[in-house]
């Protein structure tokens, strides 16, 4: 196996880490990438097939100590009751309790609120130039789970301050100021939920934290600090990468010439998953060897982490004919973006409803959409999502 030096926080690669991974896919699809000081794993197949391996998985493997950075105490605390994190019995029950309400059919119900969500940020924005990052991409999800969750939609700003401080660590390369707002974050955010979470238990409603609340109270064994951590971890996931798929899913309509005003509802179904193939919200997941085994020739020994990069997945050629190429009417092929196995992502039918209704508005409402200039993806590997979007529309 072979090492490559790729410093994932080099300008050129962060604009463009495709060419990198096609490097790599040409080349086996397997590497050590020393600069995570890991096997990193490219090829579609091989990624898919160890997200349903169950003797990899997200928690520290048994005799092995987690070393939490004092500094993070505060985001910690939060994580370490995540799903997100978490395997075993834990995991199924506190997803178990979350999935309820991400029900295709539930989500379904939802369709026309976001649909009009979408339309009414549209008719908001005035000027004929304006950033569609910061004035629709980033609204469309934080508003819809702030809704799903029964949180007040004028605290969006805030929870999107809140999260993309908190997020930040899991970027490729962070400083100790970033640490230290994360971890300040991590603590009003957690005292924020904790407060809302005790005036819903006097005055409960409609809504996924009272659901919790009651399986809570229902003797399901939901610690309140698992509650606390399931709502934080609900509004995160639930806006994050969806912002960065709406984002990066514009430039690539725009910049291929997509014509997208008169296309159907299967049109736009085949262009979401195109767009979460070409160029993903998330590029790398982590797994942990919960025995010595052998993935593709390769030895991998009990506790070793290893990374997945989904970014490349999308890339594969043994996958997908012509990769590099975004082709709006391909054929829906089952991309890596939300996961597989047991942690395939609980939200993926939202965060689908989500982009295609955000991309079908933007395009049936504005007749004239320009990009302005260049585009630039932020520094956030291994998130990968645009700084900002400016156009001239109409």
């Amino acid at each position: 196996m072979f090492k490559v030096d790729q410093s994932p926080v080099e300008k050129k690669f962060v604009q463009n880490p495709y060419v990198f991974y096609r490097e790599i896919l040409k080349e086996g699809g397997v590497c050590f990438w020393k600069n995570y000081n890991q096997k990193a794993f490219f090829k579609h197949e091989t990624i898919n097939k160890i997200f349903k391996d169950k003797r990899f998985g997200r928690e520290l493997p048994l005799g092995i100590e987690q070393i939490y950075d004092k500094e993070l105490s505060n985001f910690y605390r939060i994580e370490k009751n995540s799903m997100l994190e978490l395997e075993g019995p834990r995991h199924s029950r506190l997803r178990g309790l979350v999935i309820r309400a991400f029900t295709t059919k539930n989500i379904q119900r939802i369709s026309r609120d976001i649909d009009t969500l979408c339309h009414d940020l549209l008719h908001k924005i005035k000027d004929k130039e304006t950033d569609l990052i910061e004035n629709y991409a980033k609204q469309v999800p934080v508003i819809t789970i702030a809704r799903l969750l029964g949180i007040p939609e004028e605290m969006s700003d805030q929870l999107l301050k809140w999260s993309n401080t908190m997020v930040a660590v899991y970027q490729a390369d962070i400083s100790e100021h970033t640490k230290n707002l994360a971890n300040q974050s991590s603590k009003e955010f957690y005292e924020y939920i904790e407060k809302f979470v005790n005036e819903r238990r006097s005055k409960p409603a409609d809504d996924l934290i009272t659901h919790l609340i009651n399986a809570e109270e229902d003797n399901e064994m939901l610690s309140f600090d698992e509650l606390i951590s399931t709502c934080i971890l609900l509004l995160n996931a639930g806006h994050e990468a969806t912002v960065h798929t709406i984002g990066n899913g514009i430039k690539a309509l725009l910049t291929n010439k997509v014509e997208c005003r008169f296309l159907k509802e299967k049109d736009w179904q085949n262009i979401v998953e195109e767009i979460l193939r070409y160029d993903p919200p998330l590029h790398i997941f982590t797994r942990f060897a919960y025995e010595n085994l052998t993935i593709d020739n390769i030895e991998i020994s009990h506790g070793e982490k290893i990374s997945l990069v989904i970014g490349a997945s999308g890339q594969d050629q043994c996958r997908w004919d012509r990769p590099s190429e975004f082709i709006s009417n391909r054929p829906s092929i089952m991309h890596n973006s939300f996961g597989a196995g047991t942690h395939f992502c609980l939200g993926a039918p939202l965060a689908r409803l989500e982009v295609k209704l955000a991309l079908k508005n933007l395009f049936e409402n504005k007749k004239h959409i320009k990009i302005l200039q260049k585009p630039e993806y932020a520094d956030i590997y291994h998130f990968h999502g645009l700084k900002s979007l400016n156009v001239e529309m109409n």
